[in-house]
C-alpha cells in the first residue's frame, strides 16, 4: 500500500510538472483562434494533478475503512 501511495504522489507531482512546462514554454496559436493549444494541454495536466489528488484522498480513506493501513502516529501523554 506503502508503495501505491508513494507512486501516485510521484504522478501527481509530475502532472504539476509538465503543467508547469506546458504554461512556460512559448507555444503557437492554432489558426483561426488567439488562443495558444498549450494552455488546454496546461488545463488537462491540471485537471489530470486533481483528479489523481482525489482518488489518492478517496483510496487512502477507503483503505482506513477497510484496515488495510492503520494510524501511527505519536501517542499522547497524559
Amino acid at each position: 500500500m506503502k508503495v501505491f501511495i508513494v507512486l501516485a504522489l510521484l504522478a501527481i507531482i509530475a502532472a504539476l510538472a509538465s503543467a508547469g512546462l506546458f504554461m512556460l514554454r512559448p507555444g503557437k496559436p492554432k489558426e483561426g483562434t488567439a488562443e495558444p493549444g498549450r494552455d488546454k494541454r496546461m488545463a488537462r495536466a491540471l485537471a489530470l494533478r486533481v483528479g489523481l489528488s482525489i482518488a489518492l484522498f478517496l483510496l487512502i480513506l477507503l483503505a482506513y475503512a477497510l484496515g488495510w493501513i492503520q494510524p501511527s502516529g505519536v501517542p499522547l501523554r497524559s
